[in-house]
């Protein structure tokens, strides 16, 4: 078990921001189930395995704002960065129709084994990079499926999450982001606050400025559309920092 469950990139840049991607790739590592979680590959393409498209364009808007960025190297099917270590889908058994067989059957021990391996060092390097930087700022970005099975379809291009323990980014980029003509969601697709998340972890327990940025993932499936919203992105996460003056 030596594979690294992260990767990162720019650890030096001077920007306050730094990029974060929780579900950056659908990768199981080959020590579980041989790097099969025994479900379709077609299964495995969705969004139940990762954020489609969120790894490219966060890797080019980290550039664009000189920032680090840092992103996980397994898949959210295998355990979810993104929530904390109690919470009851961390490690799902069924996601969006899909039953995991994988998983079925994982125990205590097995939970163990992933945090110990996947999800614990993802946050110690998280944050660690964070800390690099005394006025630390936070931007965590995913994408989100344009419908769930048997759901109405999403009609928003963007949403900008944020919890009612910290509300100082998180209006004003929806309303920069509106401002800019895009379909925006507050609040959408999903709630902003969700106890032991990343950015509950790493930015509201440490008073840090945050985002949490969705972007819908028919959007960013192809190099030219991460580009594209890098490029749109980027002066608007910059602005709203900067009339902030926190």
């Amino acid at each position: 078990m030596t594979d690294r469950p992260f990767w990162s990139e720019g650890e030096s840049r001077p920007s306050r921001w730094l990029i974060t991607c929780d579900h950056a790739t659908n990768r199981v590592p080959d020590w579980i189930g041989g790097g099969d979680l025994g479900i379709a590959p077609a299964d495995m393409a969705r969004h139940i395995a990762y954020d489609v498209g969120a790894a490219g364009l966060v890797r080019r808007l980290a550039a664009l704002l000189d920032a680090p960025v840092i992103g996980s190297d397994f898949s959210r099917l295998v355990i979810d960065p993104n929530r904390g270590e109690d919470d009851p889908t961390l490690l799902m058994r069924l996601y969006d129709g899909t039953v995991i067989p994988a998983n079925k059957h994982a125990d205590a021990a097995e939970r163990l084994r992933r945090l110990d391996h996947l999800h614990r060092p993802y946050h110690r390097a998280l944050a660690t990079l964070a800390n690099r930087h005394e006025d630390r700022c936070i931007c965590a970005v995913h994408s989100f499926t344009p419908q769930l099975r048997g759901r109405p379809p999403r009609p928003w291009q963007i949403g900008i999450l944020y919890s009612h323990l910290d509300a100082r980014l998180g209006p004003p980029m929806v309303a920069a982001c509106r401002e800019e003509g895009w379909i925006t969601g507050e609040n959408q697709p999903y709630d902003g606050h969700l106890q032991g998340d990343s950015i509950d972890r790493h930015a509201l327990a440490r008073g840090r400025p945050n985002l949490l940025i969705e972007v819908r993932n028919d959007l960013i499936t192809s190099a030219e559309g991460q580009a594209l919203w890098a490029e749109r992105l980027a002066p608007v996460i910059d602005q709203v920092l900067a009339q902030s003056a926190l």
